[in-house]
């Protein structure tokens, strides 16, 4: 059996040490600001990134990989032989996915491509395990279907700060922006099907914490918690009372906060979080 090799893109939320341990091969989306493009978690930090998008003119907007980014990483991970599985964040929030299709009908080496249907460390549970098993010996047939487990049981919640940056860009309704800003309420969002889709209203951010803290508590209750991932862009406060409820309520406490990256910033706007886990 040849080695099976896993691609992804720059919206895994995965520090460069674990993508180098996992041996996982990252291909990053751009970014434009300002008339300046870059690339994602390449030439720019996510620090750099939200204070640059504090003060730009205009919303930045975010770009998939051409298709020919995709081919020549293909070819030459499958230039020994190797089987490549492509893991992307959600279709139905970028052209990432489809971008590796076309790279992969072009390409010589095996490919299989994967919409994992979630985005940051969502998408990581199934990269990661993806490496695992690879690692292991496992065959692309067991993978694929180890993925689709895990993206069964795998929860995402999202909260923005203000509604701006998504009406702008296209991903929620503007009349839904409009009455969440008038009531200065605090929509909980989920990637369900692969798409924001708000799963319910709170007036505060001590209401958001008590909520997904609720959630949570809720969702892994006689289950095994296999990976919990907590992400922010310039939202630290909030995450940090969230993991500290979270300890309270159930005694979890393997929860580590992390900046997630511009791409995802960009649509989020600045105090975002983002709240995901798995269980079993």
């Amino acid at each position: 059996m040849g080695n099976i090799r896993v691609v992804t893109d720059s919206t895994v939320d995965l520090s460069d040490d674990i993508i180098q341990e996992y041996g996982i091969e990252v291909v990053p989306l751009s970014l434009s600001i300002d008339n300046e493009t870059y690339l994602d978690r390449v030439d720019i930090t996510p620090t750099e990134f939200i204070s640059k998008m504090k003060q730009a003119s205009e919303l930045p907007k975010s770009s998939q990989p051409p298709a020919g980014a995709f081919l020549e990483l293909y070819d030459r991970l499958g230039s020994d032989g190797s089987e490549v599985i492509s893991i992307h964040m959600t279709g139905g929030m970028s052209g990432t996915v489809r971008s590796a299709e076309m790279g992969a009908e072009m390409s010589d080496t095996k490919v299989t491509v994967v919409d994992s249907r979630y985005i940051s460390k969502a998408l990581s549970f199934q990269v990661i395990e993806a490496a695992t098993m690879a690692k292991a010996g496992r065959s692309m047939d067991a993978i694929v279907a180890r993925l689709n487990e895990i993206r069964l049981q795998t929860k995402l919640f999202v909260v923005v700060d203000t509604l701006d940056n998504l009406v702008k860009g296209g991903r929620i309704g503007k009349g839904k922006a409009w009455i969440g800003s008038l009531l200065k309420i605090k929509i909980i969002a989920s990637l369900d099907g692969g798409e924001y889709t708000p799963v319910a209203k709170v007036r505060s951010r001590a209401h958001v914490v008590t909520h997904l803290a609720k959630q949570f508590a809720e969702d892994v209750k006689g289950k095994a918690i296999k990976g919990v991932g907590l992400v922010h862009a310039e939202g630290h406060e909030m995450a940090s009372k969230l993991k500290e409820t979270i300890k309270e309520l159930t005694g979890y406490d393997r929860i580590s906060i992390e900046d997630t990256t511009p791409i995802i910033s960009t649509h989020t706007g600045v105090g975002a979080i983002g709240f995901m886990y798995y269980f079993e």
